[in-house]
């Protein structure tokens, strides 16, 4: 992995970057002190991983990850901060910010961070070769061998992660989970509604066991994020299998802020699935 920093303490930066040397995580290719200069260089450089600081002059670390927020092959961006409002968070994720560390720097969790986030990117680059190795030879016999049992097993750790394990939808979620995986396919050009179809004679009740399970799954998380808005499962799937902006809603919806909660993506959602297993 390709990694940069941007920090306008230039004791901060060496400092990541002897644990970034030291413990294997990845090559360094360049710095900035500057956020617009870094964003240039970001541009430039293409590295996948971004390590940027929060509170900068000129330009925040909020403000330059939004520049790459629609982007295709965008950097992930760790945001490094002694900042603990969770207001001030909650919008770093929604402008585009994959995790957090906390000042002071911390061996262990930089090294946990930057590994998960290592871990993500190969899962999607792998999913996305798969998937181009497919569409060239999609008239070749030769088929592509998926372990599809191990990554079925790592699905349903994600869904006990996230307190759906004996949900009624949770046998139908791994379902449709199994059937992309084992066709090297994904929801970007399948319909839930088709799938349940495919799968089961009852195509509507299977679809609504789902949503239910991902509400649950949704709720679930939510409630983590009000207890701990730095916990490793909260930080991990709030931003890879929903989308931020609702399991913010949700959480205001507990705390009684809200009438409305979260929506809930099933597409995003499975995607983020197959993605992380």
């Amino acid at each position: 992995m390709k990694i940069y920093i941007i920090d306008d303490d230039i004791t901060v930066v060496k400092m990541l970057e002897n644990i970034i040397e030291d413990n294997d995580l990845g090559t360094m290719c360049g710095y900035e002190l500057d956020g617009n200069k870094g964003l240039s260089e970001i541009t430039t450089l293409e590295p996948d991983i971004v390590l940027v600081d929060l509170l900068m002059p000129e330009r925040d670390g909020i403000s330059l990850a939004k520049e790459f927020k629609d982007k295709n092959d965008k950097p992930s961006f760790i945001m490094i901060s002694q900042v603990s409002s969770k207001s001030m968070i909650s919008k770093a994720y929604m402008e585009g910010i994959d995790f957090f560390i906390n000042k002071p720097i911390n061996v262990i969790e930089v090294s946990t961070v930057i590994r998960n986030i290592t871990e993500k990117i190969n899962y999607r680059k792998t999913l996305n070769n798969i998937q181009n190795l497919i569409y060239r030879d999609s008239s070749s016999t030769n088929a592509v061998n998926i372990p599809a049992e191990n990554r079925i097993k790592k699905i349903q750790l994600i869904l006990n992660r996230l307190g759906m394990s004996g949900e009624k939808g949770e046998k139908e979620i791994l379902a449709i989970c199994n059937y992309l995986i084992v066709n090297s396919r994904n929801m970007s050009d399948l319909n839930i509604k088709d799938l349940c179809k495919m799968l089961s004679p009852n195509s509507r009740n299977m679809e609504q066991r789902i949503r239910r399970a991902v509400s649950k799954g949704l709720t679930n998380l939510a409630y983590l994020g009000i207890e701990d808005y730095m916990n490793d499962i909260f930080i991990m799937y709030s931003n890879s299998l929903f989308n931020f902006e609702d399991v913010k809603a949700q959480m205001d919806r507990i705390r009684g802020k809200n009438k409305f909660g979260g929506k809930i993506n099933i597409k995003k959602f499975i995607d983020g699935l197959i993605i992380n297993s």
